[in-house]
C-alpha cells in the first residue's frame, strides 16, 4: 500500500518521479505521467494494474526528444539558447481515437522566468514510447498557467487552464482540443 509522507518507489526500488502527474487507463493498465526534473528528463511514465505497484516504463520526453513542427504557430524549443532546460510542468496525456495517438499537453516556461506561460504538445503511437515534441504556444493568444484535460466518453477532449488576460490566474479557459493529425 502507498502511504503519505514517505518516498514512493517503483517495482525496481527506485523513487517515483511523477510530480504534477496525470493518470489514464488503457488496455488493462493505469499509466502515470509526471514531471522528472533530473538530468535531461522532462516527463516519466509508470504503469500499474493495481494502482499500488508501479513499473517504470520510460522517460517519454527529454531534452533529446524528436521535435517536429505542427500546422499551428508553435515554437520548437526543449532547451534554452545556452543549453539549459526549459520548464515543462503538469503533463497530461489522453488517447485520441481518431488519430490513434497519445497526446500530451503540458505547461511550458522558458527556463529563465515564468513569463511565457504557454502550452506544450507532444504525441506518440504508444502510451509509454518516445514522444515527439510539437512545440509550445499560447492558446487563443492568452498565457496559460495551471492546466488539466477532460475527455468525454465520445472522445471529445477539453483543455482547461487558468489563463491571463487583464488579470492573471483569475479565470478559467475551457477550450476544445485540436485533433493532432500529423501528415505522413
Amino acid at each position: 500500500m502507498l502511504k503519505n509522507g514517505i518516498v514512493w518507489k517503483d517495482t525496481q526500488g527506485n523513487p517515483l518521479h511523477a510530480h504534477g502527474g496525470y493518470m489514464i487507463f488503457h488496455d488493462g493498465y493505469y499509466y502515470w505521467y509526471g514531471e522528472d526534473r533530473r538530468d535531461n528528463f522532462y516527463v516519466s511514465c509508470y504503469r500499474s494494474q493495481n494502482l499500488t505497484d508501479w513499473e517504470f516504463r520510460n522517460h517519454i520526453l527529454t531534452t533529446n526528444s524528436k521535435m517536429e513542427g505542427y500546422r499551428v504557430r508553435t515554437t520548437l524549443m526543449l532547451t534554452t539558447e545556452d543549453g539549459n532546460k526549459v520548464n515543462l510542468e503538469r503533463p497530461k496525456v489522453l488517447y485520441n481515437k481518431k488519430t490513434n495517438k497519445f497526446v500530451m499537453w503540458a505547461h511550458f516556461e522558458n527556463g529563465k522566468n515564468y513569463l511565457d506561460a504557454a502550452v506544450a504538445i507532444a504525441t506518440c503511437d504508444t502510451p509509454d514510447g518516445d514522444f515527439t515534441y510539437h512545440g509550445h504556444f499560447n492558446p487563443y493568444g492568452y498565457m496559460s498557467r495551471d492546466c488539466t484535460l477532460f475527455q468525454e466518453e465520445d472522445g471529445t477532449a477539453y483543455f482547461i487552464s487558468a489563463f491571463c488576460a487583464a488579470i492573471c490566474s483569475t479565470s478559467l479557459m475551457f477550450a476544445p482540443t485540436v485533433d493532432i493529425q500529423l501528415e505522413s
